[in-house]
């Protein structure tokens, strides 16, 4: 049993998924994946630090369940989005990992933040480049077809659709989330 109190262990959490999400951003920027190697071991370290955390009772396996619960908390719509094509692979295994640990609260509160920073950033790049009203205006469509008449359905233009690497947003919300938590970091 490691002899931290629960505050103390969730900054090394925090701190350890601001790490994860630095290191995903990276891999994402250069190569456009985030790799198992950086996903999988999180998965499994995260539930077995809390239960060393609690230690091996009653509490160390709440703390367990917490970790095993924030994982499924975190990815189940990163997943479904994944399973329809609208996210990649690597992004679900890294917010199942924030979920790992730094249980479900804190883990959906950094993936919130993250979707944010993306989306900021998706909107000012498409700005930019001069593609944003045509963007929004599928997005508008792809969103409203499959409930509109077909007579007033739009043809979806593949072109005026982009895509957004999501390592870098998770990275912003995970240190802007762990920074929340810790004014005295940065005051």
């Amino acid at each position: 049993m490691l002899s931290l109190s629960f505050p103390d262990a969730m900054a090394i959490g925090e701190l350890a998924a601001v790490g994860i999400t630095l290191a995903s951003a990276v891999t994402d920027w250069r190569r456009g994946e985030i790799p198992n190697w950086l996903t999988f071991p999180p998965l499994v370290i995260g539930p077995l630090f809390w239960l060393l955390v609690g230690g091996f009772n009653g509490t160390g396996l709440e703390l367990l369940l917490r970790s095993v619960l924030g994982i499924a908390i975190c990815s189940i719509v990163p997943y479904l989005l994944w399973r329809r094509n609208a996210l990649g692979g690597g992004d679900v295994k890294i917010v199942a990992a924030l979920g790992g640990l730094v249980h479900g609260y804190y883990g959906l509160e950094m993936i919130l933040a993250g979707l944010i920073a993306s989306s900021i950033y998706a909107l000012l790049r498409l700005a930019w480049e001069g593609k944003l009203l045509r963007t929004l205006a599928n997005s508008f469509y792809l969103a409203l077809n499959p409930i509109l008449p077909k007579a007033w359905r739009r043809e979806i233009v593949r072109e005026n659709m982009a895509t957004v690497r999501m390592g870098g947003g998770f990275f912003v919300g995970a240190l802007v989330v762990a920074l929340s938590h810790h004014p005295e970091l940065w005051s």
